[in-house]
């Protein structure tokens, strides 16, 4: 299954490749931000900016976390664990700058450990120096369990099919 599942994404992507050079004729591999090809990526969730939305709309108005999350995904490895080594700089990338800025990016930390998405362990560099972050996917079928499906968790749904996504059984 995992070869067929390899060889499908190889000959999408090289559908999609062939697409791009027939619309875009002139430009070359160079001028784009390749990821096989330039440092600096990580892998996210094709559904986070669903992910993103349900999240702010369960920490409630006031509280937006989406960018605190996105932040942290942008500095996660394979493993699903970040170690903060500089909470005002992620506090920065979060969005939140000024006198109060890590204590607002704190709050925001707490909230989406309330939520589910990661789990915190202190250390010498502050109270969320060690990050895990756990599968969206998992959490918001649990915060839904008993709750109505909205919109958003039905567009969540929506995209994970279309994405092949099958961490939720549906």
């Amino acid at each position: 299954m995992q070869a067929t599942k390899k060889a499908s994404r190889t000959g999408l992507s090289q559908k999609r490749r062939q697409m791009r050079m027939r619309l875009w004729p002139l430009i070359e591999d160079e001028h784009l931000w390749l990821r096989t090809k330039s440092v600096g990526f990580t892998t996210i969730p094709r559904t986070l900016p669903i992910v993103n939305r349900i999240l702010d709309i369960q920490a409630g108005k006031g509280f937006p976390v989406s960018a605190t999350y996105l932040a942290l995904w942008c500095h996660v490895f394979d493993e699903g664990f970040i170690e903060v080594r500089n909470s005002r700089e992620l506090a920065y990338e979060s969005g939140f700058g000024g006198p109060r800025a890590e204590a607002t990016w704190k709050t925001r930390m707490k909230k989406l450990e309330s939520l589910g998405v990661i789990q915190s362990k202190p250390g010498v560099h502050g109270d969320y120096q060690y990050i895990l972050m756990l599968n969206p996917y998992q959490v918001i079928e649990k915060l839904y369990e008993n709750k109505p499906k909205d919109f958003a968790f039905q567009a969540l749904l929506s995209r994970m099919l279309h994405v092949g996504a099958d961490d939720i059984v549906f």
